[in-house]
């Protein structure tokens, strides 16, 4: 488990390289009293473990710029991938004063070693297109929502994909939540195309997406609280997975199935080093519903053989 006696930290994002995992996690510093606040006091910070339950805290890697920029209020959730040069590239979300934090963006930064990290210049990486996605002025939400970025390759087509948070342009306000899409050929230069899941399955949201393969299946993994569902989708929310027909779907997000209870949130899959998959997420409230703020040791995870939406064991704070 990762537990910062000074800070909460909650959403986060791994890369594996050479034998060490890394750990890339918001925190925030408890002395700011309410953990509302965090989301606006916030750094990217940093630590490394052999084994996903004994970390060693390194030097943070990121906070908001400090001049006039996308990403000069906040700098939250995002994903590593190294490409082919072998440069690490962290794809994460900004959020600028300019637009009082209310519009956000996919900023990239580079680094050698994942240790030392240079954010690029320029302009976003990748906003929302408004022919297909919520954007300011014009939002029924809290804010214009593209954040979260998850980059992968798709070997199929031998191109990058970006997977992020965001709502559609269409349908009732409580009901836009959809998976938004760019792909690039260089992890540089993206073109944002339309969702790759629809509006109106249930979800105000889907945040922290993450698409992997799991014993030959395409499985999306993602975050919804119940104060964010749909009103046609009432009960509790948590950590949700969805299966799928290919990584880029389509995807059956109407039969989502709940992994955790709200005790979890921002849930991460990957292989430890058996080749097992387990669960990472970050606990999010108490039985008296305070605020957590820590990263749980891994939780194995496992599709039911018989291929129905189920996990084995269940996934809950009792089995972290």
């Amino acid at each position: 488990m990762l537990a910062l006696p000074d800070h909460w930290v909650w959403d986060f994002w791994l890369a594996d390289d050479d034998g060490q995992f890394h750990l890339f996690f918001l925190k925030a510093p408890r002395s700011l009293g309410n953990p509302d606040q965090r989301h606006w006091n916030v750094t990217v910070g940093h630590a490394v473990s052999a084994d996903l339950c004994n970390w060693e805290v390194v030097a943070d890697v990121l906070r908001p710029s400090a001049g006039p920029a996308f990403d000069d209020r906040a700098t939250w959730t995002g994903s590593v991938v190294r490409d082919a040069n072998g440069t690490w590239r962290m794809f994460y979300t900004g959020a600028g004063s300019s637009e009082n934090g209310l519009k956000q963006r996919v900023g990239m930064a580079t680094s050698p070693d994942l240790f030392t990290w240079q954010r690029e210049p320029g302009p976003a990486a990748c906003e929302a297109d408004g022919r297909w996605y919520e954007q300011l002025p014009d939002i029924l939400w809290h804010d214009e929502a593209w954040r979260d970025p998850w980059v992968f390759r798709d070997t199929s087509d031998d191109g990058w994909h970006m997977l992020v948070t965001a709502r559609a342009a269409h349908g009732a306000g409580d009901n836009r939540g959809v998976i938004g899409h760019a792909r690039s050929n260089d992890l540089v230069t993206w073109e944002v195309t339309p969702p790759i899941t629809d509006a109106g399955s249930g979800f105000g949201h889907l945040e922290v997406p993450q698409v992997e393969i799991v014993d030959g299946r395409p499985v999306l993994i993602f975050s919804c609280l119940g104060s964010e569902l749909a009103g046609d989708r009432p009960g509790e929310g948590g950590v949700w997975l969805a299966l799928g027909e290919s990584p880029l779907g389509p995807f059956d997000i109407a039969g989502a199935r709940r992994l955790t209870d709200e005790s979890l949130y921002s849930g991460r899959i990957i292989q430890d080093r058996s080749g097992q998959w387990v669960m990472l997420a970050f606990r999010n409230t108490d039985d008296s519903g305070h605020f957590l703020g820590e990263i749980t040791d891994p939780i194995p995870f496992a599709l039911e053989d018989d291929a129905e939406l189920g996990l084995s064991p269940p996934l809950t704070e009792t089995g972290a």
